[in-house]
């Protein structure tokens, strides 16, 4: 399992590198001068220049680049061009926000996911298969702003339940939080529900044709127990990867979903760097980013190993 762990370190440094290099590179071949953009249209020659060169821009790339990546290392990601503030201070800010709406849509995803995977597969072919299927599909048609667009209509406009946009810390407020909550986190749980009852269902699928399984019901064992205790477990296993996938590309929408819902995530933060070209802040957003999805695939990488021991005895490649 140690060595199992250290390859996966391994691969996640080399990724980041990856990472790293590639904001670097498309931030920079944006087009316009930052220089210009802070300065403004009516800015003359000698002023761009001094500010670029205050800025370290008239340097060569791979030299602003060994900068940056040095203060990447020392927990500095320089200073926000839109709003004059350290960018690691604007992201901490920001970041639980966003985590705690992609970690509740999870949770929402897997409550309803795993139970209807697990209903389909033992009733195949049958109604509520036919039924979940169904859902399944709108779910994956539908993008995730859509079923923010939709959640408000119903239980905003229509049904006035929950208000439509805003945040609240929860140490201020549980219950306003949890309000203003539950309309961005439960869109977006619905639109992940649909792949990750997908793979449940296909997974138990599979695990129920196999020959221990018949040989459990052959011994008069009930079907909850068969179906809960035996086949749920060995099927789980490709589920976890889904489940860690899904979560990541939660994070990945919030920056859509979090405009419809204005909510103050690193998503809007992301949205306001872009359009102000904050060429440091367009960078960390998206370090952060990519440093969240390496760590949901480490622990679902983790998780695989530990209810699969193949994998960390070396069945995996």
């Amino acid at each position: 399992m140690y060595n199992y762990v250290l390859r996966r370190i391994g691969f996640m440094t080399v990724t980041l590198f990856l990472v790293t290099l590639i904001a670097f590179a498309v931030t920079n071949i944006l087009p316009g001068n930052v220089a210009l953009v802070i300065l403004g249209p009516n800015a003359n020659a000698e002023s761009i220049q001094a500010l670029e060169a205050q800025l370290g821009l008239n340097r060569p790339l791979y030299v602003q680049y060994f900068d940056w990546v040095v203060g990447l290392l020392q927990g500095d990601m320089g200073e926000s061009l839109r709003f004059g503030d350290p960018v690691v201070g604007l992201i901490a800010e920001r970041l639980p926000r966003s985590l705690l709406l992609a970690v509740s849509a999870t949770l929402v995803a897997v409550a309803l996911s795993i139970p209807l995977g697990v209903y389909a597969a033992v009733n195949q072919n049958e109604a509520p298969d036919v039924t979940a299927s169904m859902f399944a599909f709108v779910g994956i048609s539908l993008p995730i702003f859509l079923w923010g667009l939709v959640f408000i209509l119903i239980f905003a406009v229509w049904l006035n339940l929950f208000p439509t946009s805003g945040y609240v810390a929860p140490t201020e407020d549980p219950v306003g939080a949890l309000q203003r909550l539950v309309l961005p986190a439960g869109a977006m749980g619905f639109a992940l529900t649909a792949y990750i009852m997908r793979m449940t269902r296909s997974s138990m699928l599979e695990v129920l044709s196999e020959e221990y399984i018949n040989l459990a019901r052959a011994k008069g064992m009930s079907q909850r127990v068969v179906v809960l205790r035996h086949a749920l477990r060995n099927a789980v296993i490709p589920v976890i990867t889904v489940i860690a996938f899904q979560f990541s590309y939660a994070f990945g929408g919030v920056i859509v979903l979090e405009e419809v819902f204005l909510w103050p995530g690193i998503g809007r933060l992301t949205l306001t760097a872009i359009q102000s070209r904050d060429i440091p802040l367009i960078q960390g957003c998206i370090i952060v980013v990519a440093v969240i999805y390496m760590l949901s695939n480490f622990a679902a990488d983790l998780l695989y190993a530990y209810f699969d021991p193949r994998i960390r005895y070396g069945g995996d490649s």
